[in-house]
């Protein structure tokens, strides 16, 4: 014998049931296809990842950042604690405090070994040099590091120094919305501009 409370309860869990099913077809289904598509007509090169190609090969993404670790003859890109670095399947910064030992180690380190590689005092080597990024994916380095590796890529390449500033103002994306952020350099886009007018790095 069915009490009166038992067809209430029936029919509101038969309502969920079908209120789960319907916003799983609009918000799981529906809206991420239209967005996609959205994506694909308005910013087909983004939503595809930004991939830059050389020679029909893929070389990177102008949206994440890569080392360039060991190559004297590029523009190095800021460090990244994103999984062994750069790695877009595990974004994140070190999530290390401002007084961590290992964080100050990895400073000093950093600091030594850029201003090493390009003739730079220690204590005016450029923050972004020494300081990974939230993401650990970021593509841009400041205006004032690329600044501080000019002389060392120009002298590697046997280019004019004032070619490669050149190459770097070009390369340099200012504000977003012309407020937000501080402009920045994208190393991908600076280092192979770098290989079509000075020769590619072997």
């Amino acid at each position: 014998m069915t009490t009166p409370l038992g067809r209430p309860a029936v029919r509101q869990a038969w309502a969920a049931a079908r209120m789960v099913l319907v916003m799983t077809v609009l918000l799981g289904l529906a809206y991420p296809l239209a967005m996609t598509g959205f994506a694909q007509a308005a910013f087909p090169g983004r939503a595809d990842g930004a991939l830059i190609e050389r020679d029909g090969e893929v070389v990177g993404s102008s949206l994440l950042g890569q080392g360039f670790d060991g190559r004297p003859e590029y523009f190095q890109s800021r460090p990244s604690a994103a999984g062994e670095g750069y790695d877009p399947l595990a974004s994140s910064a070190s999530n290390l405090g401002p007084e961590n030992a290992e964080l100050l180690a990895a400073v000093e380190e950093r600091r030594d070994a850029a201003a090493a590689l390009d003739g730079t005092d220690p204590s005016e080597v450029a923050p972004d040099a020494l300081l990974a990024s939230a993401s650990g994916l970021d593509p841009h380095i400041s205006p004032l590091y690329a600044e501080q590796q000019v002389a060392r890529v120009a002298e590697v390449r046997g280019l004019d120094e004032q070619q490669v500033r050149e190459l770097v103002a070009e390369h340099t994306d200012g504000r977003a919305l012309g407020f937000l952020g501080e402009p920045g350099v994208n190393v991908l886009m600076l280092n192979l501009a770098l290989d079509a007018s000075g020769g590619r790095a072997d």
